[in-house]
């Protein structure tokens, strides 16, 4: 059995590999269907039974496990994590295992299939420095990503001085990724 950090290094080579060898469509379905819908299948059964209240469950309990540096936030309609020291692509930058050029994009990959399929979009950015943030609401909500602050107030990662330091890669509710300086 693969420890933890290990598990990272054979996702970030598996993803690159895919992507080399098949092309984005195949490592995307890969993403759909080996993460979200085989490996995270009990993340999928909470947020589909308990709507919010599952996805503060779920990722409550694994980011604590994962010992993430994050805060959640719960407001009415929304749930938003941001996460400002990623274990997963934290392990593969101190030990130089980049192998896929955006190991974060991963976590859409899965996550964004299990909210469609429960009536929820997602609006995501994350900046390849283990940062990233989600916002969380119902489809039928027509309100945007939030400002900086607005929801998580200081504990918005969009706030810290090291947040602009990397490549922000923005996922709207589209699920059309927008590339640019942080």
């Amino acid at each position: 059995m693969i420890g933890c950090q290990d598990f990272c290094g054979h996702y970030d080579w598996t993803f690159e590999y895919l992507h080399r060898e098949y092309g984005d469509e195949a490592l995307h379905d890969y993403w759909e269907q080996a993460i979200s819908r085989d490996s995270q299948r009990h993340a999928r059964a909470l947020i589909s039974d308990k709507g919010f209240q599952g996805m503060s469950e779920y990722w409550g309990h694994t980011l604590v496990e994962e010992e993430a540096g994050y805060i959640a936030t719960e407001a009415e309609g929304l749930y938003r994590i941001d996460m400002y020291r990623c274990p997963s692509l934290g392990f593969l930058l101190e030990h130089g295992l980049r192998h896929y050029h955006d190991y974060c994009e991963h976590c859409m990959g899965w996550i964004a299939p299990i909210m469609a399929e429960n009536g929820f979009s997602i609006d995501h950015a994350h900046n390849h420095r283990g940062q990233c943030w989600w916002e969380i609401r119902r489809a039928a909500d027509s309100k945007g990503p939030s400002a900086p602050g607005e929801v998580a107030g200081d504990h918005d990662v969009r706030l810290r001085e090291d947040w602009p330091a990397g490549e922000e890669h923005l996922f709207l509710r589209s699920r059309r990724a927008v590339s640019g300086p942080a």
